[in-house]
C-alpha cells in the first residue's frame, strides 16, 4: 500500500493529462475520475491513476498554481531505447531544460517540462530499479542549503525511512557552496525520493502545484503528521499544509476517497471546506447527514 501519493494541480486538464501520461508509460491506467461540486474553484475533477504501477492523483481546480522544476519526476530506465521513446513523447510541445545527451552521471539523460509544464528527468541506469518514477526535490533561492535538514526531518517523521546516499558539492563547483547536497537519495515509508540544493539564480521554488498526499489510518495519524509537518498556519486548509521548506502536503484519512466518491459527496465536501485539519468523525457525520 502506497502511503505517500504525488498530487498534481491542473487548471482544467487533469483528466486529459492523466490519459496522456497513462498512454506514455507502460503498466499504467486511469483508476477513477470523480467530480466534486461547489468548491471555491467551482466544479473540480479529481483523478486517480497509476504510472508504472505507482499511484498518482490530480485535480482540475483552476489556474491558481503552475508546475515548476522545484519538484520533478526522475524516470529510471535500463534501456537506451526506452529513454529515447519517453523523451520523444514527453518533450512534444514541451520545453527542454537539459538536452538529452551523455553526462558524467549517465550515458543518456535529459530534463524537460512536458506540454502541461510538469517536469521530468529521464535517465539511463545500469542499476536494478525497484521504483521507476522517483519524486525529486530541488531546494532553490533562500531554501538552497536546506536539503539535508529537510531530508533529516522527513526521515524522522515517517516510519520505514532512511537516507540511502549523499553526494556533496566540492569547493570548485561554483556557484554551489561546498558541502551542500549535490544529490541525495532517501526513502520515506519505503518509497524513494531524491533531493538536491541549487545555488543558481532560479526564478522558482516549491508551491502547491505538486503536493504529497499522506494517507492516514485514523485521526491519531492525521494529528501526528499535521503537528510534525505544518509550519505555516495561514496555509492550512482542507487538509493541506506547508512544511518549513515550502513543500506542500495533504494529510488525509484513508476514508476520504470513499466518502467523496458517491452521491453523498456534496455534504462531505462542504464539511471539508470548513476545516483546516480534517476531522474524521465530522466527515463521517456529514456523509451520514448528521
Amino acid at each position: 500500500m502506497q502511503k505517500i501519493t504525488p498530487h498534481l494541480w491542473f487548471d482544467k486538464e487533469a483528466v486529459e493529462a492523466a490519459k496522456f501520461y497513462t498512454s506514455v508509460f507502460k503498466d499504467s491506467k486511469v483508476k477513477n475520475v470523480t467530480k466534486i461540486y461547489d468548491t471555491p474553484s467551482g466544479d473540480c475533477d479529481i483523478v486517480s491513476f497509476q504510472l508504472m504501477g505507482q499511484d498518482f492523483m490530480s485535480i482540475s481546480a483552476g489556474p491558481l498554481f503552475k508546475f515548476t522544476p522545484a519538484i520533478s519526476f526522475l524516470v529510471l530506465c535500463n534501456k537506451k531505447e526506452e529513454v529515447d521513446d519517453l523523451w520523444k513523447k514527453l518533450s512534444d510541445k514541451g520545453k527542454v531544460l537539459m538536452e538529452i545527451d551523455k553526462y558524467p552521471w549517465s550515458e543518456r539523460y535529459g530534463w524537460l517540462n512536458d506540454k502541461y509544464g510538469l517536469s521530468w528527468q529521464i535517465i539511463l541506469t545500469d542499476e536494478k530499479v525497484k521504483q521507476r518514477i522517483v519524486p525529486s526535490l530541488m531546494f532553490t533561492q533562500d531554501k538552497c542549503g536546506k536539503a539535508e535538514e529537510a531530508i533529516n526531518l522527513y526521515v524522522s517523521v515517517f516510519d520505514n525511512s532512511k537516507i540511502e546516499k549523499i553526494i556533496r558539492y566540492g569547493k570548485d563547483e561554483k556557484p554551489e557552496k561546498e558541502g551542500n547536497i549535490k544529490y541525495a537519495s532517501f526513502t520515506l515509508e519505503g518509497q524513494e525520493f531524491t533531493a538536491m540544493d541549487s545555488g543558481h539564480k532560479h526564478n522558482f521554488t516549491f508551491n502547491e502545484a505538486i503536493s504529497f498526499i499522506v494517507e492516514c489510518k485514523n485521526q491519531e495519524e492525521v494529528d501526528y503528521y499535521w503537528n510534525k509537518l505544518s509550519a505555516f498556519p495561514e496555509s492550512e486548509q482542507c487538509g493541506w499544509i506547508k512544511d518549513k521548506y515550502g513543500v506542500s502536503w495533504q494529510i488525509v484519512p484513508k476514508q476520504l476517497g470513499e466518502l467523496i466518491n458517491n452521491d453523498k459527496s456534496g455534504r462531505v465536501v462542504q464539511a471539508m471546506l470548513k476545516m483546516k485539519k480534517l476531522d474524521v468523525k465530522k466527515l463521517e457525520d456529514a456523509y451520514k447527514g448528521e
